[in-house]
């Protein structure tokens, strides 16, 4: 079978480049790239050329290798359709996950956004109008994805987003920011739980992220404040931060993705107008507005067995775990408390937690409950929960140790394996296609959890460590896990000496 896709391409040989129009086929499983012959000429070459880009995919920008006439020669290939030029800018309409050129010129008018709609072009808030005067007829948020200190994050199975204010630094009150940001979130979050009128001043939310790529933006969707599947008091939390020994606030907010594919040009004008439910109004949009109705994009993995380097921390959060492993290190059955706290705190429905006695665990670390349903009347499931303190840089979790946790996991009880490693691809496969109920938290996932609890950096994450999680001569079989509301505190065990030898 063959399909043909039309591309633009930038190619590079021998230090020139000059844009060239193609077409792609997939062929014979690989696909295939090939000039005309008037893009070979003006390529100072009377014959066509041909490049092959093995395995890659044309839904995103990709680098290939290519070899041409006996020289090497490196080549964009790029969907003609997946990127908007800076020149067109002005009228185009915000295509769910494109890629919006930036100019060249190196300086700020270089920014995308501010040519795609008039909020200005600097800055993670920006906004058409003024949140201090409640005059705000449209807004952006635009986020980097890579500050450690501020993690936004958007989960792309659920739809939803989860983004920090602009009080990020000391010395000012919580909505005493310069641009006015945290202002906004107040007033949008409280509207959104009042009356369709209040809602209907609330305005549309555009999305983008930085594409790593000079100024080149990607729209993200369209935000809706709040989120079906929290309460209201969740929504919108005021955190608190520690810099240089100084305190301050900061708000999380929670926002939801719709399933807007396309925001078009002509609505953005009627929101500009003033018109917000205009004729161009989205109807996800619309019936946000009218009955606080979530139609969230979610889009569930169709492979939900995670590669190496996606279970290991990103290179600029490995010391993160490195850290945990060498706290841990020269006792490694003190790690049990450290993963079931990290446990509770990667899901609110965990109700109770308990680490076991080393000698007497019975291939269970800890046990404990989950709780589903109302609280009056919840469900409630058992876990058994295993824990490796592993190297990061080593081998990962083997099929053995995942089939021990496996054979200890009782009728209607399911498995939570916390490792600051990885789990192999074999034991991983395996695991989801038999269906086996088992959570796997890796490297990645607790990297995630410590942000979230705000140790984000090296003097606060050893802090942590020391203070939560000290290295005893007699370890105490605990889960400190006070602060997280709801969860039953189990009484404090103490491991006698003679049992340490058992320790895994």
């Amino acid at each position: 079978m063959r399909h043909a896709k039309v591309v633009t391409a930038r190619l590079r040989v021998q230090g020139w480049a000059l844009p060239v129009s193609a077409h792609m086929f997939y062929e014979e499983g690989a696909w295939h790239w090939s000039m005309t012959k008037e893009t070979s000429r003006a390529a100072r070459s009377s014959e066509p050329a041909s490049v092959m880009a093995t395995g890659r995919s044309l839904e995103s920008p990709a680098l290939a290798r290519v070899g041409r006439r006996g020289r090497r020669a490196t080549m964009d290939l790029v969907p003609k359709d997946s990127a908007v030029a800076f020149a067109d800018l002005a009228d185009a309409d915000l295509v769910l996950d494109r890629v919006y050129v930036g100019g060249k010129a190196g300086n700020a008018g270089d920014d995308p956004i501010a040519r795609l709609v008039p909020v200005g072009n600097q800055g993670g808030f920006r906004f058409k109008g003024s949140p201090r005067r409640g005059t705000v007829r449209l807004a952006v948020l635009y986020t980097s994805g890579v500050e450690v200190d501020w993690p936004d994050h958007i989960d792309p199975t659920t739809g939803d987003f989860t983004y920090y204010g602009d009080n990020r630094t000391p010395g000012h009150d919580l909505h005493d920011t310069r641009r006015g940001g945290n202002l906004l979130l107040r007033d949008i979050f409280a509207a959104s739980r009042s009356t369709p009128e209040a809602r209907r001043a609330v305005p549309p939310i555009l999305l983008f992220q930085s594409a790593g790529s000079g100024r080149d933006a990607i729209f993200r969707g369209l935000l809706a404040p709040g989120s079906p599947r929290l309460a209201s008091d969740e929504e919108l939390v005021a955190i608190w931060r520690t810099t240089k020994e100084m305190r301050f606030q900061n708000y999380r907010a929670h926002f939801t993705v719709l399933k807007t594919p396309v925001v078009p040009r002509a609505w953005l004008e009627q929101i500009l107008a003033g018109e917000p439910l205009g004729s161009s109004c989205p109807g996800e949009w619309r019936k946000w507005v009218q009955g606080r109705i979530y139609q969230a994009l979610e889009a569930p993995r169709n492979l939900s067995v995670r590669s190496k380097a996606e279970q290991l921390p990103k290179p600029e959060d490995a010391w993160m775990m490195r850290m945990v492993h060498d706290h841990f290190s020269s006792m490694p059955v003190a790690f049990e408390n450290f993963a079931a706290e990290m446990w509770v705190h990667s899901d609110p429905h965990v109700a109770s937690v308990e680490v076991t006695r080393p000698s007497r665990d019975g291939g269970r670390d800890a046990v404990g409950e989950y709780r589903l349903g109302p609280s009056q009347d919840p469900v409630r499931l058992q876990f058994a929960l295993e824990a490796k303190c592993y190297d990061p840089g080593g081998g990962g979790i083997s099929v053995k140790m995942v089939s021990r946790l496996i054979s200890r996991i009782k009728h209607r009880e399911f498995g939570v394996f916390v490792t600051t490693s990885f789990v192999g691809a074999q034991p991983y496969q395996e695991v989801r296609e038999d269906q086996h109920p088992i959570v796997f938290l890796v490297g990645r996932d607790l990297v995630e959890i410590l942000k979230r609890m705000g140790h984000n950096t090296s003097e606060s994450l050893s802090a942590y460590l020391l203070a939560q999680h000290p290295i005893e001569s007699e370890p105490r079989s605990r889960v400190d896990v006070q602060h997280h509301e709801g969860v039953d505190v189990q009484d404090v065990l103490t491991i006698p000496k003679q049992d340490l030898a058992t320790q895994n």
